[in-house]
């Protein structure tokens, strides 16, 4: 995306690192965002978000007095907050899978390892404009959802799809499977076998 796609853009950056908030306001000149705002921490981005509803929010994992996961919970819980259904853009140098997860439990929309450049955030941020995810507010999660894609299933039995996915009997004792044809009817259906990738 060019640059000139990010200048209707409004963004919040959120870190206790006066460095890191320089860097990224910098970046986001880059790329052309001409509205941005920052915070210092978890606590006055929850207030500064009601004042100025931005169209993404970039933050931090680790801070003071709340980090950038228990900050994204506050915003996701808060139904009558302004800025709740925000896209959460986290930046962060820990990017091991169980802080991926975690990221994404509470409702952080997408992720980003640092270092950060300008093609790793302009990426992110197009991602988050041109393909927005779906908010699922339930009584276990409140965010983005957390699918990437939506992928029907199709299972074929006897040459026809089916409309809604069959029961498969399951094998009375490990290596068992399911019997064959008898007088009585026919074999049970066997899922089709999918394509080693």
């Amino acid at each position: 995306m060019s640059s000139g796609g990010f200048a209707e853009l409004s963004v919040l950056v959120v870190d206790d690192n006066e460095h890191m908030r320089r860097l990224l306001r910098g970046i986001l000149q880059a790329l052309g965002v001409n509205e941005f705002r920052e915070a210092d921490n978890g606590m006055t981005a929850i207030n500064e978000c009601k004042l100025f509803i931005p169209d993404a929010i970039i933050i931090d994992l680790e801070m003071e007095p709340i980090d950038g996961l228990e900050f994204t919970r506050l915003l996701r819980e808060d139904v009558s907050h302004p800025s709740t259904c925000v896209p959460v853009l986290m930046i962060t140098g820990h990017a091991e899978k169980a802080v991926v997860e975690s990221a994404r439990d509470v409702g952080v929309t997408e992720f980003l390892a640092k270092p950060v450049t300008v093609d790793g955030v302009g990426a992110r941020l197009h991602s988050l404009i041109e393909k927005p995810r779906r908010f699922i507010r339930s009584s276990t999660f409140s965010g983005p959802d957390r699918r990437r894609r939506a992928l029907p299933v199709q299972l074929e039995k006897r040459g026809r799809e089916l409309e809604t996915p069959a029961l498969i009997p399951a094998p009375t004792e490990v290596g068992a499977t399911p019997e064959k044809e008898t007088a009585s009817g026919p074999k049970p259906w066997t899922p089709p076998r999918r394509a080693l990738r």
